[in-house]
């Protein structure tokens, strides 16, 4: 235990040490960081909310759906400047995951984002959806929820899920060393829960999911968490590429021009969502940016993290 007077002890002898007419740079204060549940339909999720500075909250939506909200955490660096909330949707990470399959629907989830916004007040916002989450953040805008979203980031983005499915055949063909054909023919014969097929989805995932390795440490976790989320099985169905849940006839490109929030886009250069998705939201909301980060696939926060947030800077300064 150190007493009072060694305390002073060891003040003044750091004080000694000190070159003459220099200052101590104080450590600036670590961000604010809350948690808490709100309630929204079918059950509560959870939240966290870092940082109190004075620019506008920007609410993260995260992909999946089902992929929890870890993999965004390089996000938080953001919170010097404003709060950073994340939350995991319903069915996943700390969220209640309801066995009940029929909550598992994209207007449940855009109902929640409103609860959401509600429980923490959140009436003036930048909206950021990254895979999945730019869906719900499209298909929120498109039903008119989007008073007091003044900036939308949509990243790994698609609007219409048969454009991304048909671009991720292409992807799945030009796997190396014919990757692909010996894919599809395993699932010809209905072996995908064999070794040989789970090999080959790690490929696809290594080309086009994160090619970072070893694996950040969030895309790890939330990768752990989709495996077993309800809402990934419903909503998505087995992996990246086989979409057969209920949002694999989901299309929103007609609509785009209802969106007149000034609008960020971001991709992987080889990113498992093709350039022409974006493209298509880039033609379809006016005014809207794209970038895309060489080097990187679908989880471009986890594979350059620096370079990311410094691109969200610009566009959101």
């Amino acid at each position: 235990m150190i007493t009072p007077s060694r305390r002073s002890l060891v003040a003044g002898l750091a004080a000694s040490l000190l070159v003459p007419g220099s200052v101590r740079a104080a450590a600036p204060p670590a961000p604010a960081d809350q948690t808490g549940r709100a309630e929204v339909p079918g059950g509560t999720v959870w939240w966290r909310r870092i940082g109190s500075g004075p620019k506008l909250p920007i609410l993260l939506l995260h992909g999946g759906p089902g992929m929890g909200h870890n993999y965004l955490l390089p996000l938080a660096a953001l919170a010097d400047e404003r709060p950073v909330i994340f939350y995991d949707q319903l069915g996943c990470g700390q969220a209640d995951s309801p066995a009940d399959e029929s909550l598992y629907t994209v207007q449940r989830a855009v109902d929640e984002v409103d609860a959401v916004r509600h429980a923490l007040g959140l009436d003036r916002i930048v909206l950021y959806g990254h895979s999945w989450g730019s869906m719900l953040a499209i298909e929120y805008l498109c039903q008119d929820r989007g008073a007091g979203v003044e900036k939308l980031i949509l990243s790994g983005a698609l609007a219409s899920v048969p454009q991304a499915m048909a671009g991720q055949e292409r992807l799945i063909d030009a796997m190396p060393q014919d990757g692909g054909k010996r894919l599809h023919a395993l699932e010809a014969a209905h072996q995908e829960s064999s070794p040989d097929y789970a090999k080959l989805v790690e490929q696809f995932y290594d080309l086009y999911v994160c090619r970072r390795k070893p694996l950040p440490l969030e895309a790890a976790e939330s990768l752990a968490i989709v495996a077993k989320s309800i809402a990934y099985r419903v909503m998505n169905g087995p992996n990246e590429f086989t979409i057969t849940g209920i949002i694999k006839d989901w299309e929103r490109r007609p609509d785009l021009g209802h969106i007149t929030t000034p609008t960020l886009i971001t991709r992987g250069e080889f990113d498992e969502v093709t350039i022409d998705c974006q493209q298509a939201i880039q033609h379809g909301i006016a005014g809207a940016q794209l970038h895309s980060f060489k080097g990187c696939s679908h989880l471009s926060m986890n594979e350059k993290p620096a370079e990311y947030v410094a691109a969200l800077r610009r566009f959101l300064a």
